[in-house]
């Protein structure tokens, strides 16, 4: 009985599981495809990497301490450490020691590379920050094909109705003798083709959604589904600002151009490093050390020899040393200079690219900028045409029902119908992506409502 339960709550609950299949609208795909794609992930490590290395710089302004310890043993002839005189006997030694060694200049290479690592984990950020926009544009598109598909597949469903319903009214006409058995199987054609245009409407959708899925990383593919909204036209004053006036403000904000110009101080540092390497290194150090060695002879009040025992040593050998070294480079081979030159070429290099990626946005957005123009001239034309096969329609299916028209040619007429409301869900969602691609330039946020 108990198992019985069991089961019964089961199957409950995968019911209600199913009744309850989450809709997933563009903000929760946007949200869900940069908490969990691969590549967000591996360059959040990136920048955990270069926040370490901004560590490391931060730690060679520090001070470094050592300690060491030496255990040997001798058998033979050997140096006595504590008097240095020759011995011949087996011999335990213990050398002990702490030191500490700053850097006190160094042409100014620490501060520059702790500047490079600052600006290396800001740039790590931008590059993250750029990743994340083009995956948000990225499933912006695909969800947008998901919606076109489906209200593609909606009015081939409704046009398939309207063919019914005219195939049996034709029937009924051909069974009557008002009109002649062929029109009939034009008809039964025009449905078979529409059939047909449903079926591959609902590979569209299935593709689709399989695509989103795979951008989001879901695997369960026949559960994941969109939310059935049908979007219209969003008002938009985006074509109000010029597309000078939206590449200025995408100069000021867009991650890409952050990151583009954040190589560029990278590199200055690059060249400020490898500059500083003409100059001299100063070092400080201090050391303190002690030793112990159980062939250790000393006198004592009544000059007496007397080994000494291991903690006695240890204080009476111990020792400070300190000072400073100077190391002034005069020749290496050629390779500071060499080094200078190749820093002074990647500079170059980095603020060519940084040219280049502004041009390369400025194309990108006076392409919008025109591809927003286009479309939404190319729907509206799409619109009125669907509004004139309608008229068109109406009127040859009107004459079609009294025997003024044959088969063949109402069925063009609704074809053309057909082809004009296709017109217009495409021109509609290419129009509303080039939008949502011009607003994000100029820094709104991707939304559908």
């Amino acid at each position: 009985m108990k198992f019985k339960l069991t089961a019964l709550f089961l199957v409950l609950s995968l019911g209600i599981l199913s009744a309850q299949q989450k809709k997933w609208t563009l903000e929760e795909c946007v949200a869900y495809a940069l908490e969990n794609n691969l590549t967000v992930e591996q360059f959040e490590l990136d920048l955990e990497n270069a926040l370490l290395d901004k560590s490391d710089a931060v730690g060679a302004f520090l001070p470094n301490l050592n300690a060491s310890t030496t255990a040997s043993s001798n058998t033979g002839f050997s140096i006595n450490p504590t008097n240095n005189a020759p011995t011949n006997s087996t011999a335990f030694n213990l050398n002990a020691g702490i030191n500490s060694n700053v850097t006190l200049f160094d042409g100014l290479r620490n501060v520059h590379r702790l500047n490079r690592a600052k600006l290396s984990a800001i740039a790590n950020q931008y590059r993250l920050d750029d990743l994340k926009d083009d995956i948000s544009l990225n499933v912006a598109n695909s969800y947008l094909q998901v919606l076109s598909n489906k209200e593609s597949l909606k009015v081939s469903r409704a046009q398939y109705a309207v063919t019914e319903q005219d195939l049996r009214r034709t029937k009924e006409l051909v069974e009557s003798g008002v009109v002649p058995r062929g029109d009939l199987l034009e008809i039964e054609a025009t449905a078979a083709n529409q059939e047909q245009q449903i079926v591959n409407g609902e590979s569209l959708v299935l593709i689709s959604r399989i695509a989103l899925a795979q951008l989001l990383q879901i695997t369960d593919y026949q559960n994941f589904d969109i939310a059935d909204d049908s979007f219209d036209i969003p008002p938009s004053d985006i074509l109000s600002n010029s597309a000078k006036d939206i590449f200025d403000k995408a100069l000021s904000f867009r991650n890409d151009m952050k990151l583009s110009q954040s190589n560029v101080e990278i590199a200055e540092k690059d060249l400020q490093i490898a500059k500083g390497a003409v100059l001299p290194t100063l070092a400080g150090f201090v050391n303190y050390g002690t030793r112990y060695s159980d062939v250790t002879q000393l006198l004592d009040a009544n000059n007496r020899p007397f080994t000494p025992n291991l903690t006695d040593q240890l204080w009476i050998f111990d020792g400070i040393s300190y000072g400073a070294q100077l190391s002034v480079p005069i020749f290496n081979g050629w390779s500071t200079r060499n080094s200078i030159r190749r820093s002074k070429i990647n500079l170059e290099r980095t603020k060519l690219q940084f040219e280049q990626d502004k041009l390369i946005l400025e194309s990108n957005i006076q392409q919008a900028y025109v591809d927003v123009s286009t479309f939404l001239k190319a729907y509206e034309a799409a619109e009125k045409t669907l509004e004139a096969r309608r008229l068109a329609y109406q009127y040859s299916k009107e004459r079609f029902d009294v025997g003024l028209m044959n088969a063949f040619d109402f069925s063009q007429a609704q074809s053309r119908v057909d082809n004009a409301e296709a017109d217009v869900i495409r021109t509609k969602y290419n129009y509303i992506f080039r939008l949502k691609i011009l607003e994000f330039y100029f820094g709104l946020p991707l939304e559908l409502k």
